[in-house]
């Protein structure tokens, strides 16, 4: 009997320490992961008496509004996506006005193990005569997409800013998968993703999508953001701002800004005034988005703005840059756990 209780005893301090041991694992982690100032609704820039060019913010305010299990999931992908972010060592999550992670490390896209990220794509052209949208046009945007998101644009840089230098390799690239014509006299579609219905987006888990038609009121575009329902993931984009098509948003680069909210980022004035972050630790507090080409500096929330970050609303001559955090976000979702590692496998 004694014999018993010493084994009984030795079995439970073992596994006492175990569950000591595991503790001191895994709460460190955890509790290294803020989370207090992450938001999903936001502030729409009507409220401010300005207009929404990219509709992603709204969209995503009428999701969240449809399916109240939508906050949560998005929760989890942004945990997934600071946690992932940490355990590299890199700067770009969480934090207002300058995040939480530490300071500006440069690693080249293909040290964190995950080399150039190749996207597939989708592309469904929806217009009256789907042959309005040219295949010239089409490569023209994929060619936008790979020089922007490698960094490799021809677009002159403008002088005497503290972000000349800042610019980076985000390490992605994007093929043409299949691009399907549709004609349907339908003239406007709105964002109520009524496209998407009559549409429906194919294997979106290993896939981007994009919609190409005649949004209306002036859209330029929207995004999904990861984490909301597979019918509806992608990006709409209004066919006069895909590709190259002249004009002031004519460069194609209305589909890096969406593409980037499809890869998680927020605007790069956080869509809250000065008090809201976009949850990139490189990317300076602003109140408010930036149009046309403003000239340097344009200060704001006592800092220059970075009007010349793809996620920004400057004319699209006027942009030219991702910074290290914004790429660390992005390539996040695509590490063990990440929002969208499907697409690696």
């Amino acid at each position: 009997m004694k014999r018993i209780f010493l084994t009984l005893a030795v079995a439970a301090g073992v596994l006492v320490g175990c569950q000591e041991n595991s503790k001191e694992e895994v709460l460190p982690t955890q509790q290294a992961i803020d989370m207090s100032d992450f938001y999903a609704h936001t502030e729409s820039a009507e409220s401010r008496g300005g207009s929404e060019q990219c509709q992603s913010m709204k969209v995503l305010n009428r999701q969240l509004n449809e399916n109240p299990g939508l906050y949560k999931k998005m929760y989890d992908v942004e945990y997934a996506t600071r946690k992932n972010i940490a355990a590299k060592g890199k700067p770009g999550g969480g934090g207002n006005g300058g995040g939480s992670t530490g300071g500006d490390v440069d690693v080249a896209p293909i040290e964190d193990g995950l080399g150039i990220i190749n996207i597939p794509v989708y592309i469904h052209i929806v217009y009256p005569n789907a042959n309005t949208i040219s295949d010239a046009q089409v490569n023209s945007q994929m060619a936008t997409l790979n020089s922007d998101f490698r960094d490799i644009n021809t677009d002159q840089l403008p002088s005497g800013t503290t972000f000349a230098n800042d610019a980076t390799d985000a390490g992605f690239s994007f093929s043409v998968a299949g691009v399907f014509r549709h004609n349907d006299s339908r003239s406007s579609w709105g964002t109520n993703d009524a496209i998407k219905a009559a549409y429906p987006p194919i294997t979106p888990s290993t896939h981007m999508n994009i919609w190409v038609c005649e949004i209306g009121g002036g859209i330029l575009g929207y995004a999904q953001f990861p984490g909301g329902s597979p019918a509806t993931d992608g990006i709409v984009l209004g066919g006069d701002f895909f590709g190259n098509t002249g004009g002031n948003y004519g460069l194609g680069r209305t589909a890096t800004h969406e593409v980037g909210h499809y890869l998680n980022l927020r605007h790069i004035w956080g869509d809250g005034r000065c008090r809201q972050d976009d949850f990139v630790a490189d990317t300076p507090v602003s109140g408010a988005s930036n149009g046309g080409c403003p000239t340097y500096p344009n200060v704001d929330c006592k800092t220059p703005d970075m009007t010349m970050n793809y996620m920004d609303y400057t004319y699209d001559a006027c942009m030219y840059m991702f910074t290290d955090g914004q790429r660390n976000r992005m390539r996040a979702l695509f590490a063990n756990g990440g929002a969208r590692s499907s697409m690696l496998n």
